[in-house]
């Protein structure tokens, strides 16, 4: 196979295949999730469950200054690469326009040398995240392969998108099959590692916060 046949492959039968194990496998995971169900309020109503719930999502995503305090490094670095990770999945120019090919939607984007400095600060703050993970006791005795797979399947994306807009090591068309084929490589893990996170959280905070709003306390 030349390296043209790789980056078509990745291009098209690769995208294909992990789209559909991606999607399928997310919307599994989430009817696991809502048949789970759950046994019904048999107390009255002293508040709203649906304020309840938006108000917890909310409060969720901002630490408080306790929390803030406790653990600035994870939660700084943490806001870092996701900010990061959004701006180069949703602002970079030809990503944008692979949205619009596949879904017929589009928006503006960001200079690509602001994108690319991005990518260079998103992949130092999951550096150090890790290097903290490594040098923490607490973390390091916490941490399972899951972790690390989920940090390797995040960067690596990254890496090889950076060596491909600055084309370095290889030849044009191996630097972006071989990046297509990383986020191919996360997008077929995704619903089976902690990557799913990014649909679960919500749905947890919305199911905490909707009971405590019910009850009339808050989340």
């Amino acid at each position: 196979m030349t390296e043209m046949d790789l980056l078509l492959w990745a291009r098209g039968p690769g995208l294909t295949i992990a789209t559909i194990i991606m999607v399928g496998g997310t919307l599994v995971r989430l009817l696991e999730i809502f048949l789970m169900g759950r046994k019904a309020n048999l107390a009255a109503a002293r508040g709203s469950a649906t304020a309840g719930g938006l108000g917890t999502m909310i409060r969720r995503s901002i630490p408080d200054a306790g929390t803030f305090k406790r653990s600035t490094f994870t939660i700084v670095a943490g806001y870092i690469f996701h900010i990061g990770l959004f701006i180069i999945i949703f602002l970079f120019i030809p990503h944008i326009l692979l949205f619009k090919s596949t879904l017929g939607v589009s928006w503006p984007g960001l200079p690509s040398n602001v994108v690319d400095a991005t990518t260079v600060i998103t992949i130092i703050a999951l550096v150090a995240v890790l290097v903290h993970r490594l040098l923490d006791p607490v973390l390091r005795l916490l941490s399972e392969f899951n972790d690390y797979l989920v940090w390797f399947l995040t960067i690596l994306p990254l890496i090889t998108g950076w060596m491909a807009f600055n084309r370095i090591g290889m030849t044009g068309p191996s630097l972006l099959a071989m990046h297509i084929l990383s986020v191919e490589l996360l997008m077929v893990l995704f619903p089976f590692t902690k990557l799913s996170h990014a649909f679960t959280i919500w749905i947890a905070r919305w199911y905490n916060g909707a009971i405590a709003g019910y009850k009339g306390v808050q989340s």
